[in-house]
């Protein structure tokens, strides 16, 4: 038998291969042209929908952010907008019923502060807090009230402004308890000053609690505030005529020191972040 014979049709089948179906051959510049595409450049202005920003705030989902944004609620830069698809840019002040939201999720960060960190986020201020929580959250979190550079304790941080509010509110804030060390035994005619209240320049001084620490020495002292910074503290023992040796700051409300080692931090559990919120 030939080896062609069994083949039909006069021609050759093109290639080598067995069979009379025909391939194309790309060997000499007959490959086919490619189509080419025009590729859309990529966003990078860091735009959100409306609506997305909304529901990452924690509002509330982003079906229900439409219906906030078609009913007139949700404002950006200070004007209302109905704009279904609306984008919101970076920086853009966004208001849902008078109040700014943020698409962060809410972080809660307690630290035990050591000596020799300032409480502050400005940066060229030597070591700062921030330091301290660095690894704790990509959330822009900063510190509720103050603590001096050497002072230590609890230090909250969060980027929720409603739980900022809290601490910050003069009717009624949320308790902190200091232990304070002064340089001589406070004179019960001066704790009971302290307990009644007095004035400085005018200014009424109170506290919520003050006594002293069982079984220590009676420069040291217990002293339940409301106020978030710690410089009342000073004008309380400046105007008495003490010199505060240190000032350490054991509890926030119901949250406390215990397993937290000094320079550490944790994240608060649901349980307390919901004993916070009602206090």
């Amino acid at each position: 038998m030939s080896r062609h014979q069994g083949s039909k049709g006069n021609g050759k089948a093109s290639g080598r291969g067995s069979g009379n179906k025909r391939y194309t051959s790309y060997s000499r510049g007959n490959a086919p042209i490619k189509k080419t595409t025009t590729q859309k450049p990529q966003d990078n202005s860091g735009e959100i929908r409306l609506n997305k920003y909304v529901a990452n705030s924690g509002m509330c989902s982003r079906r229900e952010a439409d219906v906030h944004i078609a009913t007139g609620l949700v404002s950006v830069n200070g004007k209302v907008v109905t704009e279904m698809g609306y984008k919101v840019k970076p920086g853009d002040e966004v208001r849902y019923d008078g109040a700014r939201i943020n698409p962060e999720k809410k972080v809660y960060v307690l630290l035990n502060k050591p000596k020799g960190f300032a409480t502050t986020t400005s940066e060229g201020k030597g070591r700062t807090v921030m330091d301290l929580v660095a690894n704790a959250t990509n959330a822009k979190i900063k510190p509720i009230g103050r603590l001096g550079r050497n002072s230590k304790g609890l230090l909250l941080f969060t980027n929720d402004d409603a739980i900022a509010k809290k601490f910050t509110n003069s009717n009624k804030g949320v308790p902190r308890l200091f232990h304070i060390e002064l340089d001589k035994n406070l004179k019960l005619e001066d704790l009971k000053t302290i307990q009644n209240g007095f004035r400085v320049d005018g200014n009424l001084i109170e506290v919520e609690e003050v006594s002293y620490i069982d079984g220590a020495p009676k420069r040291e002292i217990g002293l339940k505030i409301k106020n978030t910074g710690n410089t009342i503290i000073r004008t309380i023992f400046d105007h008495l005529k003490y010199d505060v040796v240190s000032i350490d700051c054991v509890a926030i409300g119901h949250l406390t020191k215990k397993d937290i080692p000094r320079g550490h931090w944790k994240h608060l559990t649901e349980q307390e972040l919901n004993t916070l919120k009602m206090i």
